[in-house]
C-alpha cells in the first residue's frame, strides 16, 4: 500500500516494491497525491515500471543526445538545447514520477523567459526522448506525460529588415564582444543571408573563395544549396584561422 502523510503543508506519497527503487512525490492536494499513488501502483503491478528501465529524466535526454541526435538536422542546436534543460530542475525528476503537471509546470515557468517556439520545441524535444524510450529502448512507462498537455502555438515568422542607420551600431557592439567569432559571424549572415545553424556548420572544404560561393549540404528543408559570396563576405572567410577541425 503506498504511504500518504502529511508534512509542511504538503502531501507526500511513498511506494515501495520489492525489486523495484522507491518511488516517491510531493503534492499540495491530498485528491491528486491519492490519484497519483493509485496510478502509480498500478502501473508497477502491471509491470510497466521496471527497475532496469527507470531513470532521471537528465540521464534520459543525455542518452538521447548521444544516439539520436547524430543522426538529425539541426545537431549543434539539439545538442545546445539538451544542455539547457539538463540544467533545469525538471531534469532532476526519475521518469517514473515525471507527470503531465511536471510538465505545466516547466511549460509555464519557461513561457516567463522564452519565447512559445522555445518552449514548443524543448516539449518536443522531451516527448520524442521519452517516445524512443519507450519504442526502441525498452522503457515500459504508463504514458507520455507530454501528450497530455497543451504546447504553446509558435510565434510568427519574423520578416525583420535592418532599416538604414542601424547596420554600423549592431557591428559596433557584436565588435565588442568577448567571442572573436561573433562579428565575422554577423557579418557574413548579413552578406549571404544565411541562417545560424548554416553557418555553425560550414566547413572549409565546401567554401570556395575563388569561386564566390559556398555549398550548403544539409539545409533547414532538407536539400543542399549553393549560396553566392559577396566581396565584403569573402574578405571576412579569408580573414579567419583555419581551424584544425576543418
Amino acid at each position: 500500500m503506498p504511504s500518504i502523510s502529511k508534512s509542511n503543508g504538503v502531501w507526500r506519497v511513498r511506494i515501495r516494491r520489492r525489486g523495484l527503487p522507491l518511488v516517491s512525490k510531493v503534492f499540495k492536494a491530498k485528491a491528486d497525491a491519492q490519484t497519483w499513488a493509485f496510478k502509480t501502483e498500478r502501473s508497477m503491478e502491471l509491470g510497466f515500471l521496471s527497475p532496469d528501465h527507470d531513470c532521471l529524466l537528465k540521464e534520459l535526454l543525455e542518452r538521447y543526445g548521444r544516439e539520436i541526435t547524430p543522426n538529425k538536422q539541426g545537431i549543434v542546436q539539439e545538442i545546445s538545447r539538451i544542455k539547457k534543460l539538463c540544467k533545469h530542475p525538471i531534469a532532476r525528476i526519475r521518469l517514473s514520477n515525471l507527470t503531465s503537471n511536471d510538465i505545466v509546470k516547466f511549460r509555464d515557468e519557461r513561457l516567463e523567459t522564452v519565447s512559445g517556439s522555445t518552449v514548443a520545441k524543448e516539449l518536443s524535444l522531451i516527448s520524442h526522448a521519452i517516445k524512443t524510450a519507450m519504442r526502441e529502448w525498452g522503457f515500459q512507462l504508463p504514458n507520455n506525460p507530454v501528450d497530455n498537455i497543451t504546447r504553446p502555438t509558435a510565434n510568427k515568422a519574423r520578416n525583420r529588415r535592418l532599416e538604414e542607420g542601424e547596420e554600423q551600431p549592431l557591428l559596433v557592439s557584436c565588435g565588442q564582444s568577448s567571442n572573436h567569432w561573433f562579428l565575422p559571424l554577423v557579418v557574413v549572415a548579413i552578406e549571404t543571408g544565411m541562417r545560424r545553424g548554416e553557418l555553425l556548420s560550414l566547413t572549409w572544404d565546401n567554401v570556395h573563395l575563388d569561386k564566390s560561393w559556398v555549398h550548403l549540404p544539409m539545409t533547414k528543408n532538407g536539400e543542399s544549396r549553393d549560396v553566392p559570396l559577396s566581396p565584403k563576405a569573402k574578405d571576412i572567410l579569408r580573414s579567419l584561422p583555419r581551424d584544425i577541425s576543418g
